[in-house]
C-alpha cells in the first residue's frame, strides 16, 4: 500500500511530465512545489524508488526522475477511485495485463451458433472466435475483485448433440476503440489473476499485440 505523501509526490512527478519520460528534478525544487523541505522531498524520492514508482539517474546536470509503470498502476488506480467519487452514476474501472496463450477452448467455444447468437444479441457485434488472454498484474487483480457486483449479462447452457455446454456470463467492456466483453464460463480453468476477453474482430492482428503486450481494459457501468 503506498502512504498518502508518497502517492501526493507521484502525482507531483506526473504532473510535471514524469509519466511521459525521465524528468530533470532537484530535490530544492520538488520541495518547494510540494511545501516541503528539500531534505524531506529526498527521503520521499528515496521512498518511491525502493518502491519502484520510480526511476532515478544521476546525470553531469543533475537528478533525473521518470515514473515506472508500476507507479502508472497506482495512480490509474487513484483516478478510478476519484471517478467513482465524482461520478457516481457511472463506474470506470481499467484492468491492465500481459497477452499471453491461452488453452484453445476459445476458438472452439465461440464457433458454436448457440453461444455466438446469444453473444451478438447481447452485445452488439458478432464475436471472432477466439478470444485474447490476458494476465492481470496484481493492482489489477484487485479491481477485478469489484467487478462482481456490476450488472453481467447471462449466458445460457443448452444440449447438443447429447452433450451439456454450460452457462457464461460476460461483461462489456473496451480495448483502445474496439468494443469487447470480458467472458468468464461456468467451467474456467483459468486463475483469478487470468481473464478472456472477445471482440469482433482477432485483436492480436488488430492492435499488433503478441505475449507478452500490455493491455489496457476499460469497464464503464452506468
Amino acid at each position: 500500500m503506498v502512504v498518502a505523501e508518497d502517492l501526493q509526490c507521484l502525482k507531483a512527478i506526473a504532473l510535471l511530465g514524469g509519466c511521459r519520460r525521465a524528468i530533470w528534478l532537484s530535490s530544492q525544487t520538488f520541495g518547494r512545489s510540494l511545501n516541503i523541505s528539500p531534505q524531506t522531498a529526498s527521503r520521499r524520492l528515496i521512498s518511491l524508488e525502493r518502491q519502484q514508482l520510480i526511476t532515478r539517474a544521476i546525470r553531469p546536470d543533475g537528478q533525473y526522475v521518470g515514473i515506472t509503470a508500476r507507479g502508472e498502476e497506482e495512480l490509474k488506480r487513484e483516478y478510478a477511485d476519484y471517478i467513482r467519487i465524482f461520478s457516481p452514476k457511472r463506474e470506470r474501472y481499467v484492468l491492465t495485463g500481459a497477452v499471453i496463450s491461452g488453452l484453445g477452448e476459445g476458438r472452439y467455444y465461440m464457433s458454436i451458433p448457440h453461444y455466438r447468437q446469444q453473444f451478438e444479441k447481447h452485445l452488439q457485434f458478432e464475436p471472432f472466435p477466439g478470444t485474447l488472454n490476458l494476465r492481470l498484474n496484481p493492482a489489477s487483480i484487485q479491481v477485478r475483485r469489484h467487478l462482481d457486483r456490476l450488472d453481467w449479462i447471462d449466458i445460457d447452457g443448452f444440449v447438443a448433440d447429447n452433450r451439456t455446454f454450460g452457462t457464461a456470463r460476460c461483461l462489456p467492456c473496451r480495448i483502445a476503440e474496439h468494443p469487447c466483453a470480458i467472458v468468464v464460463p461456468s467451467r474456467s480453468h483459468y486463475p483469478e489473476d487470468v481473464v478472456e476477453i472477445i471482440a469482433g474482430c482477432e485483436l492480436r492482428g488488430a492492435l499488433n499485440l503478441k505475449d507478452g503486450s500490455t493491455v489496457e481494459v476499460e469497464i464503464a457501468h452506468d
